[in-house]
This record gives C-alpha cells, structure tokens and sequence, in this order.
C-alpha cells in the first residue's frame, strides 16, 4: 500500500480498524461458548444469575490473547512501516466531514455491546458487566489512538477519542438506565458515483467501496418506538424511527464536486423483536440489527435541499 501523507488521507486507515474490531469481537463471542464448563448450566439461560468460573474463564483467556495479539498485529503489520515519532496530537475533524467520526462512534458501540454480552454469558452482574464491557472497549480503541500518536504520518486524534467515548457512553448510559438498548447505531450503503473518479482512495469494487467510500455510507440512530410506550400497548415492538447522517463529495479533487452533509428521517425495523424461537434466526437477526433496513426516507442537506427517497439505503 503506497504511503499516505495524513491520517485521514485514506478510509482504509480507520476502515481497517472496524474490520478488525468486527473480527475481534466475533471471535470472542464463538469462542466463549465453547470453553470448558466446570459445573452444569442451563443452555436455555444466555444470562445466567450466578457466575460460572468455566465461562468466565473463557472469556477473559480469549479476550486477552485477541486483545493484544491483535495490537501486536497491527503493529507489525501497519505501523512498524512508517515512520516513528515523538507522541503528538493530529486534528482531522474537518477531513471527512464527520463521517469518520461516525465510524469510531458505531464501532465503539457495539465493541461495548458485544464485551457486555460476554460477560453477562459468564453471569457477571449487570451492572460489573456494563461497566467492564465498555472499558475493555474504550481501552482498546483509545490504544489504537495511542499508536497513531506515535507515528510520524498521523497523530492522535482528540476527534476519535471524542467520538469512541460518544459509543461507549451511549451503550453505557442506556443499559444502566432502561436495561436495554432503545436507540440503536446503524449503518447503510449505496453505491455512489464517487469511486471511479479516486478508485484507490474510494475502492475498486463493491466489497471495497463498502468500507472505503463514505459517500455512499449512512450512520443512523434507530429509536424504538414501542420502548417509550405503555406495556399493554399493542404498537408492533419491532418498528423503529431512524435519523441518520451522510456527506457526498468526499475523497475526489478532480472533477471538484461540492462538499455537503446530508440528514435523514425514515422508518426502521428492530429485528431483534421479530417473535422467533429459533436460535439461529435470533443469532442472525441480532448481527444483521446493524443495518439500516431500507424504507422510505426524507433527507435536508447543507446546500438547503429537501428530498424524498422512495426507498433509501
């Protein structure tokens, strides 16, 4: 990979690290299930009321050897390439018009959803397990922060720092006052006309634009509505209300296009509500809950335009 003259020259740079966080965080949770049980549990019970050593065991040895095996990765495989410096601070809020920003705050989101649930699986209390899931969060994304703080090419972002902490606190916050997620991060993409005019710096294909090309993301918070309502009420639990966040004319000098942030309203469903008593579809619905479904939406962006999008994802 041709090196990159600033920290935001390239999405692949902050791009990467979702991946890795996604694969991090999916690993822990196949791997957790299969450790080793001391005494019997029942399988029905995701969330046992006492602790069980085996579990707990599990995941803190597969949480530790991803945590740092991943951070020595990459290092070795990104960092170690550049070269190094004094720590300093690097300012990129302005670079992709926030969109970035999105990014760390969806990723440090569901870090802190996903290392709560493990924990909670090992049948630590609610309350260590909100508190512990996050940190461990927090404290990875603020040590990939720390390496860029020390390579000469970036620095450290207080833009970032502001945006993993905005995450965490959100998944926090929620789960210490409802004890459940009522609000949502999620994520959508089209494909845009943006990458063929910077294909290295946009992507070259679709898998690539999905995670290089901001101009075609989407960052939404999905509000359930049923959540905010009377228990007896008969509102269908699984239909959400969504306001989200894009920016078109990103990442291309040649042709010059406008720079514009885009707002939206539109309709979404929770589909970790749909009734099922199967564990697979609820496996599913619960990693698919990550994307915006397509609905309807109403958009107003910077250049003082209203639009309505037939079906927008």
């Amino acid at each position: 990979m041709a090196r990159l003259t600033g920290k935001k020259n390239h999405p692949w740079v902050c791009w990467k690290r979702y991946i890795r966080l996604s694969v991090f965080s999916v690993i822990l949770l196949s791997v957790s299930p299969l450790q080793a049980q001391r005494r019997p549990v029942d399988p029905n019970i995701l969330f046992p009321d006492t602790l069980h050593k085996g579990r707990l065991t599990g995941v803190l040895s597969a949480q530790g050897a991803i945590y740092f095996g991943s951070l020595t990765g990459l290092y070795f495989l990104w960092y170690k390439d550049y070269a190094q410096s004094k720590f300093h601070f690097f300012n990129d809020n302005s670079d992709w018009l926030q969109m970035d920003k999105m990014g760390h705050f969806f990723s440090s989101y569901y870090l802190s959803s996903m290392m709560y649930s493990s924990y909670r699986w090992a049948g630590v209390k609610e309350s260590k397990a909100i508190i512990f899931g996050s940190l461990v969060s927090y404290a990875f994304m603020l040590n990939i922060e720390i390496l860029d703080g020390f390579s000469q090419g970036w620095g450290f972002s207080v833009g970032d720092l502001a945006a993993n902490t905005a995450g965490c606190l959100l998944f926090m916050g929620q789960q210490f006052g409802w004890h459940e997620q009522r609000f949502v991060i999620k994520y959508s993409y089209h494909p845009s006309k943006y990458p063929q005019y910077n294909p290295e710096l946009l992507g070259t294909n679709i898998i690539q634009n999905l995670v290089k090309d901001y101009n075609g993301m989407s960052f939404w918070v999905s509000g359930n509505i049923y959540s905010f309502l009377p228990k007896q009420s008969r509102f269908p639990k699984w239909i959400n209300v969504a306001v989200g966040y894009g920016a078109e004319g990103l990442g291309v000098t040649i042709p010059e296009f406008d720079r514009y942030r885009k707002f939206y309203l539109s309709l979404d469903v929770d589909l970790t509500k749909i009734p099922t008593r199967s564990k697979a579809l609820k496996a599913i619905f619960t990693v698919l809950n990550m994307v915006k479904i397509p609905f309807p939406a109403l958009e107003y962006n910077t250049k003082g335009q209203f639009k309505f999008h037939p079906l927008y994802f």
